[in-house]
């Protein structure tokens, strides 16, 4: 059990030694052994545990984040301290300056990015040829974006502007597909109006969860970004590492509403946020956590490999000779 969800009214969680004790109504419902505990998801305000349960299952690597059963407050993530090795970080807040390097980095992210996001509705074309000429037209969009990525990397301004074109275009292409009783006219975050948009944040927020989780046992510090600048209260590179799985956290949502394992009478309406209901709830998080295993590998995976090209390019942490010419590309 690496992800615990609680999703219950009342709880109250308790340490016993390397045990922690999951209490509803003074009666002990759950017993689970730390070693076994990754992360904790908690929905809702009334979930009960001390400073001293959130310190020790922050030191035992034991990351939390709490999520809003209903209003319009943020998901809050609480996690243990930043890796010790801090020349990682100091190089990476330098690297966040080196135009060439976040072109680069930035270029990868966004070209794996459309080439999912074409990847999943080719698919989705071949599965369902009512919607192939809409598919067609879209990823015929899509290859001409990527085909602006072969060569030399755009500078920021120029790809941030190709990869706003080529969502616009993609969103439009979701409309289509999906459901009618959706209600679905694009993306909308803030606060999402329909049952889509709802679910596709609580996907991305989770994303988000697991890339600060990624990044920081990687070494690297989770706000300094290279397609995404530093902006007060992000997690910039949190956000970079998680553009190319948001088509596959795109394909999942829409797959829940095909199958109708998410429906629209699961959500309800709260002053214009379209929120997702306790049962629906259940279903997307035993549906989430079987698909997350791919998204933590891939976030594994990449953030080491950033990690590494960090180091490789910067002499402050590798001690090794500045590399002159094209930096190393970390995805």
């Amino acid at each position: 059990m690496a992800t615990l969800y609680l999703d219950r009214r009342d709880i109250e969680l308790r340490l016993d030694g390397r045990t922690l004790t999951l209490y509803v109504a003074e009666r002990r419902e759950q017993v689970v052994p730390l070693a076994l505990l990754e992360r904790i998801v908690l929905v809702g305000a009334s979930i009960r545990l001390s400073s001293r349960v959130i310190l020790s299952l922050v030191n035992e690597g034991v990351d939390l984040l709490f999520l809003p059963a209903r209003g319009r407050q943020g998901a809050t993530p609480v996690a243990g301290p930043l890796h010790r090795d801090a020349a990682t970080r100091v190089a990476q807040a330098r690297l966040s300056a080196d135009d060439n390097f976040c072109r680069w980095q930035a270029s990868d992210l966004i070209r794996a990015k459309l080439r999912r996001q074409r990847l999943w509705l080719r698919r989705h074309a071949r599965a369902r040829s009512e919607h192939g000429r809409i598919v067609r037209r879209t990823t015929e969009h899509l290859s001409m974006a990527l085909a602006q990525l072969e060569t030399s990397p755009p500078d920021l301004a120029r790809l941030r502007g190709i990869e706003g074109a080529a969502a616009r275009v993609y969103f439009q292409c979701l409309v289509d597909l999906a459901p009618d009783a959706l209600e679905f006219t694009g993306r909308r975050k803030r606060p999402p109006p329909d049952p889509l948009n709802a679910t596709l944040s609580l996907a991305y927020t989770l994303l988000h969860f697991e890339a600060v989780r990624a990044a920081r046992i990687a070494g690297l510090d989770p706000a300094v970004g290279f397609f995404h600048g530093l902006a007060h209260g992000r997690e910039s590179l949190a956000s970079d590492l998680i553009e190319p799985l948001r088509p596959l956290a795109d394909a999942w949502a829409l797959e829940r509403f095909w199958s109708r394992d998410l429906r629209p009478d699961h959500f309800h309406d709260d002053q214009g946020a379209m929120l997702l209901g306790k049962a629906g709830r259940a279903r997307f998080f035993q549906a989430w956590e079987a698909r997350a295993p791919l998204a933590r590998r891939y976030l594994a995976h990449a953030t080491r490999r950033l990690a590494h090209a960090v180091r490789e390019t910067n002499p402050a942490a590798s001690g090794a000779p500045s590399a002159s010419g094209t930096p190393s590309r970390a995805n």
